[in-house]
């Protein structure tokens, strides 16, 4: 079977590649010239584990390509999926302009049956708006049908999501569609994946819930560790404990300076905004919002807390900068927050990352912020060290080398990787999230 997918970020591009994985003969379309030629070349435009190994086996074997050329590519093709960005509008809801401007582009193109899947993330009603658009606007009288298939990829562990997904969901209300795409699907089918079949907006709602379903996880164990600081508690041992009941889980129970990524952020906002348009209000889900946003401006002021309050003219190292560890996304990261706020207040910034500092250059410039490209280095003669990422080498750094390197022996550990007793008798300043020391 053909395939066009169409959007080479991260969703189009490993599920374009996990689709000719599973022998579908796909070609992924972007208008990014310079992003479609570097993928010609075997240059992946961001760091996710294996998926390098995974385009270039599928390139050698003459299933996967890239072109720029929308129309070939979906004359050939019996299914479209829609990868495209939908980020946020700035007012709270998603921007659908490119699956606007996709949408009627298919509408010029398409001249036989095909049937469209949109993995972009999409409010509800939207797969529907697609096909209006494409039936009022198509040249040929031909049939679309159109199917939601959301993605529920983990950055840092995409590849296997996609091979070997917990559940794969689809929506729509063509049973030929749904027929073509479960042909798509059928590897996953032998794995005994389960699938769930529903309509539309059902297949839409799913998305949005999971995930702020996981975001209100992790905000209400952050609001739970800052209570924790209060009374004596140690955060850890609540959250053990917790995730020992089999009706709550042990995921996403880790406090921390809040969440970021292309995903949780936005999609409880457009979440959030969604149920304002409908007169629902999610007041949890704003309320998530509201903590993750304040738990972040929290973190500078643990900063602040291990050097008597002051940070102007202070060295601050900040160690990882991605939103989480194994990716090189720093959309929404907490570091982006941490160090604008640091800068704001006067200090003198070193960062260090073992992926991400190519990203987080286009924020802050070599002018406004140091680089390097050793964690040593980066907190040579500093009087705080701030670890913000849980990067496996910053999880067992040389402490006796790093206290020797500080001018001041202070760390900040936002992901609670070190043990407050130990980090006490090294003699460093220290503070956690959620834990007494």
């Amino acid at each position: 079977m053909h395939i066009t997918v169409v959007g080479t970020g991260y969703v189009g591009l490993v599920a374009g590649a996990g689709l000719a994985d599973f022998g579908m003969q796909v070609i992924c379309v972007d208008m990014d010239r310079k992003k479609i030629e570097a993928l010609s070349r075997g240059e992946i435009p961001f760091y996710e584990p294996g998926l390098k190994d995974l385009v270039n086996r599928n390139v050698e074997k003459k299933r996967l390509s890239f072109s720029t050329e929308l129309t070939p590519a979906v004359e050939q093709s019996l299914v479209i999926f829609i990868a495209v960005g939908t980020p946020s509008d700035g007012q709270g809801g998603a921007d659908l302009s490119a699956v606007k401007g996709l949408s009627l582009q298919l509408a010029e193109i398409i001249n036989d049956y095909k049937v469209i899947v949109t993995k972009s993330t999409v409010p509800v009603g939207t797969n529907r708006w697609i096909k209006g658009l494409i039936d009022d606007n198509k040249k040929h009288p031909v049939e679309v049908d159109v199917v939601s298939n959301p993605e529920f990829l983990r950055e840092g562990a995409a590849v296997e999501d996609f091979m070997r997904p917990n559940r794969v969901v689809l929506g729509s209300d063509s049973p030929r569609a749904l027929a073509i795409i479960k042909d798509v699907y059928r590897p996953l089918y032998l794995i005994e994946t389960p699938f769930v079949i529903t309509n539309l907006e059902t297949a839409e709602m799913i998305k949005y819930a999971s995930n702020a379903f996981l975001a209100t996880k992790i905000s209400f164990i952050n609001e739970v560790a800052n209570l924790c600081e209060r009374v004596g508690a140690d955060v850890h041992h609540v959250a053990k404990a917790m995730g020992l009941d089999g009706r709550i889980g042990a995921k996403f129970l880790h406090p921390g300076p809040g969440f970021g990524g292309s995903c949780f952020p936005k999609d409880t906002e457009a979440f959030a905004q969604l149920g304002r348009d409908f007169e629902s209000p999610l007041r949890i889900v704003e309320s998530v919002i509201t903590v993750n946003t304040e738990q972040k401006i929290r973190m500078v002021e643990k900063v602040k807390r291990v050097l008597d309050g002051e940070v102007k003219s202070r060295h601050i190292a900040v160690l990882g900068l991605s939103f989480k560890p194994n990716t090189s996304d720093i959309r929404e990261a907490p570091a982006i927050t941490l160090v604008g706020k640091l800068l704001e207040e006067g200090a003198k910034v070193n960062v260090f990352d073992p992926q991400a500092m190519e990203e987080f250059k286009a924020l802050f410039g070599p002018e406004q912020v140091n680089y390097f490209s050793d964690p040593y280095e980066a907190a040579r003669d500093a009087d705080a060290v701030v670890v913000v990422t849980e990067w496996n080498e910053l999880r067992s750094l040389d402490l006796g080398r790093l206290k020797e390197l500080m001018s001041r022996p202070a760390l900040v550990d936002l992901r609670n990787i070190y043990e407050p007793d130990q980090m006490k008798e090294l003699g460093f300043y220290y503070e956690c999230v959620g834990r007494p020391v």
